[in-house]
């Protein structure tokens, strides 16, 4: 069974009808309700709160409920409506109506009446601060300042446009889940997963926040506003004509103009602790650990159909790392906002070990390839190990045997996918083979070896628009082309492929490879030490890192796509708008590509150009040696950090994953070939 909505929808706050002008409004200003929609409801809720500024309240703000709408495009609607008093004070009341997905924010318009708004023709003022409702937490008071408004303009970027929010379910919900990790709407600080480890003080994510909350109360203060809007807006777009829309617009393109931006907030500690200095980007990267004790060498993540997040291990959690660590015999699996799913993390099925390959099927079952990894002196015997894949239901149930499934002559997997029919690829890494899963069916599972040097040491897979498989060879410098039954089409070779790891198909046909360069050998071991040799001179090496566009046919650009931020490419995907993401094993970065559907690009960007800062990539110091990179429902762009920035060979896995919020076009989970638009 799968989580019912109300368990994961921990943002969303009903939706409503208007109620009458609270203590809050002052006299002479607009009743609340006036010119609003009232739907039926039932539970009435009084909703207090305050308007300001760091410790100024901001009087005869127009502050205003809005139900988000519930599709692209649809538009907010209005559902009470009041002003703050001279002590920024206001109250509204409302009734809560059935829908457990609807998601509620306030907004506060402040300053003196601009520009027509689109839709309504009001005059927008320049000064929008917003919180986002939290449907499970009851708060005394909600404030709106910069700070609620910094954390509603990242976690909601994707589903934002001219200052109105919507978007479809579950992606919007879990969304508005995560604004909560950033700001406490209930006394406008920042949030306790935002200020507290394994961020806090440990990332400088914290003190981002805060500098682009101060950055945003020089507008506030009547004093930046023209400047703010002008450095926020996209190239080729309309500028923001409000600080909310300005936040959302900075998230998505964090990296245009960020010295100029900061310079905004220069002599303002209205806010702290904050940045002494200008960032390559304005991102702002979440670590999440789970229960704190579970990860140890994440190696990948796959989404379900609600937005969580199902992790694979390569070791079992230790702190220490100089004690020995055996393989990982733990699923994890975490809410949008990082949390343990109630029972996880799910045990059974075969599990140890996993290391690239994670996925989720049609049915919402979860596969999860046993690579074998494991540190020196455990009880089993790693050639046993590396065999099976595991197989769990959409609960966390194991469905495979303890010893794994077995069939078709699995070999240290790694890449593991699902198409849309339901069938399992799987790259056999220690094997030169693909094992084929009809239809999830183990026991009908195939082994598929082209035979000879064309498929050496395959390590990622994909299926693109017509079901095909793509996988990378590591160690023959190639990509097999497989039809949708598994039988071998072609090998890929040139265009810079280069000891090629992860690989991703897009929205026309064409698939983009990692190029991890002449550094890594990732099916030389099992263990730590195997391994550590192989990537023991990522520190100093920047060699041969590029990306590598597969047409349909098999052809490819003379030469691949190469800039500063990329740092041995391993994982790589899609978003929604096809551009691309490729996480890196060196470097602290993560680099986004304009793709092959150029017209989602900044303007005046062609195919392959970097959308992220070209000499840095996004960095963060949250980041460590990372794997994977996934996006989800939400446009949050996640990260396994999988082994330490200086590894110990007998337990080197990192402990967190890393997620940048609101940073990319979401996609429709579960991913089943190329991305799908929610």
């Amino acid at each position: 069974m799968r989580l019912r909505r109300a368990a994961l929808l921990t943002a969303v706050l009903a939706g409503l009808t208007v109620g009458a002008s609270g203590p809050g409004g002052p006299p002479g200003g607009p009743p609340a309700g006036h010119g609003v929609v009232q739907p039926a409801g039932h539970r009435v809720v009084n909703e207090r709160g305050v308007v300001r500024s760091g410790d100024r309240p901001i009087a005869a703000a127009e502050v205003t409920l809005f139900r988000a709408g519930d599709r692209p495009g649809a538009g907010a609607r209005p559902l009470a409506r009041t002003r703050s008093d001279a002590q920024g004070r206001f109250t509204l009341s409302y009734r809560a109506p059935d829908s457990p997905d609807a998601v509620l924010y306030l907004t506060a318009d402040a300053g003196p009446a601009g520009h027509p708004h689109h839709r309504t023709g009001h005059r927008v003022r320049p000064v929008r601060l917003v919180a986002m409702l939290d449907r499970g937490k009851r708060h005394g008071k909600v404030v709106l300042n910069e700070r609620t408004t910094v954390a509603a303009g990242f976690a909601m970027a994707q589903f934002t446009r001219r200052g109105e929010v919507a978007g479809s379910r579950p992606g919007l919900q879990n969304a508005a889940a995560v604004s909560h990790n950033l700001a406490d709407i209930g006394d406008g600080s920042a949030a306790e997963v935002l200020s507290t480890a394994p961020n806090g003080d440990r990332t400088s994510s914290l003190r981002a926040f805060n500098t682009l909350a101060d950055i945003l109360s020089g507008c506030t203060a009547g004093q930046t506003c023209e400047s703010l809007f002008a450095l926020a807006a996209r190239p080729g777009a309309q500028a923001p004509k409000e600080t909310f829309q300005a936040v959302a617009d900075i998230a998505r393109l964090p990296g245009s103009r960020p010295a100029e931006l900061f310079a905004l907030g220069q002599g303002r500690n209205t806010y702290r602790p904050r940045l002494t200095e200008a960032p390559d980007a304005w991102t702002i990267a979440l670590r999440y650990v789970g229960n704190g004790h579970e990860l140890d060498g994440p190696g990948n993540v796959a989404f379900d159909a609600e937005g969580t997040a199902w992790i694979v291990n390569n070791y079992a959690f230790n702190p220490d790392p100089l004690q020995p660590a055996c393989g990982s015999r733990i699923l994890s699996r975490l809410t949008p906002t990082g949390r343990d799913i109630p029972g996880a993390p799910y045990r059974g099925g075969g599990l140890y070990g996993a290391g690239f390959g994670a996925a989720i099927d049609p049915e919402g079952r979860v596969w999860a390839a046993n690579f074998g990894f494991q540190g020196t002196g455990c009880p089993l015997d790693a050639s046993l190990l590396y065999r099976s894949v595991s197989q769990f239901t959409a609960e966390g149930r194991p469905l495979s045997p303890p010893g794994g499934w077995r069939f078709g002559d699995i070999v240290q997997p790694q890449g593991t996918v699902s198409d849309r029919e339901g069938n399992v690829w799987i790259a056999n890494c220690g094997g030169r083979s693909v094992t084929r899963i009809p239809h999830g069916n183990a026991a009908r599972a195939r082994n598929i070896a082209p035979g000879g040097d064309s498929l050496v040491k395959p390590f990622g897979i994909t299926v693109d628009t017509r079901g095909r498989a793509w996988v990378t060879g590591n160690g023959s410098d190639s990509v097999m082309l497989m039809s949708p039954q598994g039988e071998p089409l072609r090998s890929v070779t040139g265009g810079g492929i280069k000891r090629p790891m992860g690989i991703a198909s897009d929205t026309l046909g064409n698939v983009w490879v990692a190029n991890g360069g002449a550094v890594v050998t990732p099916c030389e071991g099992t263990t730590p030490a195997m391994v550590a040799e192989a990537v023991e001179d990522i520190v100093t090496r920047h060699v041969d890192a590029s990306v590598t566009l597969v047409r349909p046919d098999g052809s490819t650009p003379a030469k691949p796509f190469v800039n500063d931020g990329l740092f041995l490419p391993w994982g790589i995907a899609v978003d929604g708008d096809d551009t691309v993401w490729v996480a890196n094993f060196g470097g602290h970065r993560v680099a986004n590509l304009c793709g092959a559907r150029v017209s989602a690009c900044p303007p005046g960007l062609r195919t392959g150009d970097p959308i992220s800062p070209a000499d840095t990539g996004y960095t963060s110091d949250g980041l460590e040696r990372n794997t994977a990179v996934q996006i989800d429902p939400s446009g949050n762009v996640w990260l396994a950090n999988n082994w330490r920035d200086v590894p110990v060979q007998t337990n080197p896995g990192g402990h967190e994953m890393v997620v940048f919020v609101g940073l990319a076009a979401p996609v429709r989970t579960p991913l089943l070939g190329p991305p799908r638009r929610p």
